[in-house]
């Protein structure tokens, strides 16, 4: 809870930020950019979020190798984050600002995970469905798994639509159990 609390008022205080600069769009990359940069160097994650090293030590590797790569505003902000210690919130803190991004540009992320793997056709029909439906823009990802046995199960947000066949077979299971 404390996690999401922390990363929902930095992202929200940076979105703001963004949004008088002009630079959402510039952010959220730039942001997701260090996070994949500390995702793949267990040493940079060693350093940065070691408590015996100091601000200006961390402060120091950061710009090391983000400045000039990231803009003023980025650096500033990582800068606020280990003076204030938050910086193993950065994941947590750039995925609630890619949501707050997300909102405004009234984009919803949709996961569709089915028995097979969907054809183009499926794919575009389904975004046009998903997207009626919603009133949004969606951006869709896929999975597969073959233990639904078939049709689709589409989870947009915390919805849940369950057309596959597992879920007919374990309704229809249910249903004879209480007859009986």
């Amino acid at each position: 809870m404390l996690k999401g609390a922390v990363a929902g008022r930095y992202a929200e205080a940076l979105y703001g930020i963004a949004v008088e600069n002009k630079l959402v769009d510039r952010l959220e990359e730039e942001l997701k950019a260090v996070v994949g940069v500390l995702e793949e160097s267990v040493q940079l994650k060693k350093v940065l979020f070691h408590p015996r090293i100091t601000a200006a030590q961390k402060k120091e590797v950061l710009a090391g190798l983000f400045a000039g790569r990231v803009s003023e505003v980025a650096m500033n902000f990582l800068g606020i984050l280990v003076e204030r210690r938050r910086e193993a919130y950065l994941a947590n803190i750039t995925d609630y600002f890619a949501d707050l991004a997300d909102k405004a540009r009234n984009i919803s992320d949709v996961k569709v995970t089915s028995a097979v793997e969907l054809n183009e056709g499926e794919k575009k029909a389904l975004t046009d469905a998903m997207a009626s439906c919603t009133g949004k823009k969606v951006r869709l990802s896929y999975d597969v798994e073959p233990q639904l046995l078939g049709g689709v199960v589409v989870r947009v947000g915390d919805k849940v639509i369950d057309g596959s066949v597992l879920a007919r077979l374990q309704n229809l299971r249910e249903h004879l159990r209480q007859i009986s």
